[in-house]
């Protein structure tokens, strides 16, 4: 069976499951805004198409399988806002679509477990506007959506390491703050895993087993480095872009049973220790 992957917004974690893809005979479509990028994606492997001003026909006449990683806008979704009818014709013949959202959904739960089953109450404009956008997928009829609520992203080129080389990494403290991760490549590995077994209409959390203070993991980078530890900061004095501000302002800890019982997934990255060991090893 030819199997075609179209990929809006192929980015960080969608390039990560396009190389588990394309050794097993796929062909994956990717679009990007920057011209600059398009080599780079054909060095991949991967069929790049410029957005949203390219041609997506081919794409939209080969695809079986869809991947959204675009983010909202405050509008709506921009995938939708430009292809809403295309990809409803191209629905029904779908084998597979996923959509790539946050746990930013569930908003503040205190440091709290939050599961599938839990109500969205975003707390920011985030992740209000993911909601919108999971809520506008979820109406076009026939599409075999599954939704991923992907923890807060690490990975090669994406970890703490070059903070605390440079000594400009801090360990911010607010009480009670708690975080979930997913390595790069475990995204990749769930991602695989559902469109081996699809079941449409799924939401899945996708993060590691251990949840953890932001400045443990800073900690532990500088351990793992031999580097001076990072200072204590308290979050009310610490300066923050209004991004970094908003990542506080919601602490909780993210179930993640559904990937394993469901999709069979055995992390390859459990906790951030096994993460950021990787990566250093990686590196030489």
């Amino acid at each position: 069976m030819e199997r075609t992957l179209l990929s809006f917004g192929h980015g960080y974690s969608a390039r990560a499951l396009a190389r588990r893809l394309l050794p097993r005979g796929w062909t994956v479509y990717g679009t990007t805004r920057k011209e600059s990028k398009i080599k780079e994606l054909q060095d991949e492997g991967v069929t790049p198409v410029l957005w949203p001003d390219g041609d997506l026909g081919p794409a939209l006449a080969q695809a079986t399988h869809l991947l959204i990683s675009a983010g909202p806008e405050p509008d709506g979704d921009p995938v939708l806002a430009k292809y809403e009818s295309e990809i409803r014709d191209l629905a029904p013949r779908l084998h597979w679509a996923g959509y790539l959202s946050t746990t930013g959904v569930y908003g503040d739960h205190k440091g709290g477990w939050v599961d599938e089953s839990t109500p969205p109450a975003p707390s920011t404009q985030r992740g209000r506007l993911r909601v919108m956008a999971e809520n506008q997928w979820k109406s076009i009829p026939c599409l075999p959506l599954h939704i991923f609520r992907l923890a807060g992203i690490y990975g090669p080129g994406r970890g703490p390491f070059e903070k605390v080389r440079q000594g400009t990494a801090r360990r911010i403290i607010k009480e009670n703050q708690v975080f979930s991760r997913i390595h790069v490549a475990d995204i990749a590995q769930v991602l695989e895993a559902s469109i081996a077994r699809p079941n449409p209409g799924a939401v899945y959390n996708v993060c590691d087993d251990d949840p953890a203070p932001p400045q443990d993991v800073i900690a532990h980078a500088a351990e793992l480095l031999g580097a001076p530890m990072p200072p204590e900061i308290p979050f009310d004095s610490a300066e923050l872009s209004p991004m970094a501000r908003s990542f506080y302002a919601e602490s909780k800890r993210v179930e993640n049973t559904r990937i394993k019982r469901e999709l069979g997934v055995d992390l390859m990255y459990p906790g951030y220790r096994d993460g950021l060991a990787a990566l250093l090893a990686a590196e030489g």
